[in-house]
Parts: C-alpha cells; structure tokens; sequence
C-alpha cells in the first residue's frame, strides 16, 4: 500500500471507529447528490494529492477499511510509554514541595494534568487488545530512552530549591525526548489507529514543552 492510500485507509478508520458518517445536502458528485437526497448517509473521503475527495456509503466504506489490527509495535508502545508516563508522574509529583520556580511548578501541574489521563487511555486500550501471549521474560523499563536511573531520581527527591530545578528540567527534557523516540518508532512501525493518534498527541504536546523547558534552563 502507498503512501497516499495508506493515509485514506487511515481516514476512513478514525472515521468509523468515531462514527463521524457525514449527510451531504450538496455535492459535485452526482451519486452523492442522489444519495443525499434520498436522505441516504454518505462519507467523505479524502482523494489522493490532485484528487477529489469521494463519497461512499457507509458498506463501502466498511469495505475499503483497512485492517488496523495492532501488531507487535503497537502493544510494545503502549507497554512500555504506560511505564514512561508513570515515572514522569513520579518526578512531576516532587515539585510542588521542592521547586522554587512558579514555571517550574506550573510545568509540573501540566505534566501530571495532561500524562495521568493518558494512562487511563492506554489502560483502557489494553483491555481492549490484549497482547496475543504472555511475555514471561519481563520487561527492561530501564531500558527504555529517557527513563531517569534510581540514582537520577534519588537526587532529584533529596534536591530542593534551585538545584531542584535545574535538575528537573534536565531530567524531563531527556525523559521527554526519549518519548519523542518511542512515538516515532510507534508511528513507523506501527499498524493500530488509536495507538497512532496516541502517538501523535505525545508528539506534539511534549515537543512543545521540550522548548518551553529548555528556554527555561
């Protein structure tokens, strides 16, 4: 599958998982105009580049829907950026007692605020893909990039002040880019809508508080 197909594919998947089946009033299309009047439902699909968009019904639509079905890449995601956030939570969680800085303080809410229902996502995404079989060999979290050591988060409990600070924005800017790695490995390898959506969201919100950290520094 190209490119371009692959992005209609994953279209037409969000859409039906949402339910976003849109009734046309008006359309080029003159099937789509018939249908429209009929009151029939009809969705809209995005043409290639240079292309028109389509309309089909919801059946074809059912037809052209690519099999999202998550793979190996997906679950191990999932998996493992529960992990991370939950340690980002563990270090946000030491702020408001430690930190001497209001922004600092404030990037801390905003972390918990935006990970902790994240969490609950992919929990809930869990439930509902189950790894196909038991890894009984366990998980290296450690491992995984960006994760601060017990020694990096020892310091970080015993720090107050200032150093806090310093050290919390270091700690989070390494944790967030080893987010930013995981996502992308997730959307490049990746098969499931939902864990790319989850992926993207991950993508945006934390490169953007990667810049607010460092201008902070």
């Amino acid at each position: 599958m190209d490119m371009a197909n692959a992005s209609v594919g994953r279209f037409l998947a969000a859409a039906l998982t949402a339910g976003l089946l849109l009734t046309l009033t008006g359309c080029e299309d003159d099937g789509a105009a018939d249908a429209a009047g009929d009151g029939a439902t009809v969705v809209v699909a995005p043409g290639r580049p240079g292309e028109k968009a389509r309309t089909l019904t919801p059946e074809q639509a059912a037809r052209e829907r690519p099999d999202d079905s998550p793979n190996a890449a997906d679950h191990a995601y999932v998996r493992n950026m529960t992990e991370h956030h939950r340690q980002a939570l563990v270090m946000s969680a030491l702020a408001p007692e430690r930190a001497s800085g209001e922004g600092v303080k404030r990037l801390a809410e905003r972390i918990a605020a935006a990970q902790g229902p994240e969490i609950g996502a992919m929990e809930k995404w869990v439930t509902r893909h189950p790894a196909p079989a038991p890894d009984a060999g366990g998980h290296d979290h450690g491992a995984m990039p960006g994760m601060a050591t017990p020694q990096q988060l020892e310091q970080l409990r015993d720090a107050k002040g200032a150093d806090f600070d310093r050290l919390f924005l270091t700690l989070m800017t390494a944790h967030h880019e080893g987010a930013l790695k995981m996502a992308g490995e997730a959307l490049s390898r990746g098969n499931n809508v939902a864990v790319e959506e989850m992926a993207t969201e991950v993508v945006a919100t934390q490169s953007a508080e990667i810049h607010r950290m460092r201008a902070m520094g």
